[in-house]
């Protein structure tokens, strides 16, 4: 992404060009949705994040000081989006009680060959749905996205011992929530 987008395609999309700021936005979108969808794992929701991360990015752009890399930072407005859309929806959607009822493994469709791509991909998302937003954002981040501790503790702007933390705590309900739905064969 780096070599795509280069300081003066940066600042010609902070002075207002829209096709450089266009080349950032084809650049960056496929992750930030990507991010913003293992949040909230609704399609019309990371689309919604998605256009709010670049409307912060457009106007935030002139304000970018190059303190970290350009997709630290539209990472972190992305995260930053994505976690507090959650938050903010959690009360609409479903209590935090009602996670075990999401994650039945033994929802996947029966007819789905096992060892399969999108059998895998259903499970991924019915584990991280136990997840609270910012323990689930930390495992996409780390993961999915490969980020390190240390960038995801920079794109968080959080103590690194706080995503250790968030990332133990994650693992350790996910090994629970496995025993429950599988039991302890594996």
């Amino acid at each position: 992404m780096q070599d795509i987008i280069t300081d003066e395609v940066l600042a010609k999309a902070a002075e207002g060009d829209i096709a450089a700021f266009e080349s950032i936005y084809k650049a960056t979108s496929g992750f930030v949705y990507n991010v913003a969808y293992r949040v909230v794992y609704n399609a019309h929701d990371a689309e919604e994040i998605t256009q709010e991360v670049f409307l912060k990015v457009y106007k935030g752009l002139k304000n970018f000081r190059k303190q970290s890399s350009l997709k630290t930072w539209i990472y972190r407005i992305a995260a930053n989006s994505a976690i507090n859309y959650a938050k903010k929806t959690a009360g609409e959607s479903r209590r935090r009680d009602d996670f075990r009822s999401a994650v039945d493994l033994r929802q996947v469709p029966a007819g789905t060959a096992a060892g399969t791509p999108r059998r895998y991909e259903e499970a991924i998302e019915m584990l991280l749905k136990v997840l609270n937003p910012d323990q689930r954002l930390c495992v996409v981040l780390r993961s999915i996205e490969g980020l390190s501790y240390r960038e995801i503790a920079r794109t968080l702007k959080v103590n690194i011992n706080t995503i250790r933390s968030r990332l133990k705590r994650a693992r350790s309900k996910l090994i629970t929530v496995r025993k429950e739905v599988v039991g302890d064969e594996m």
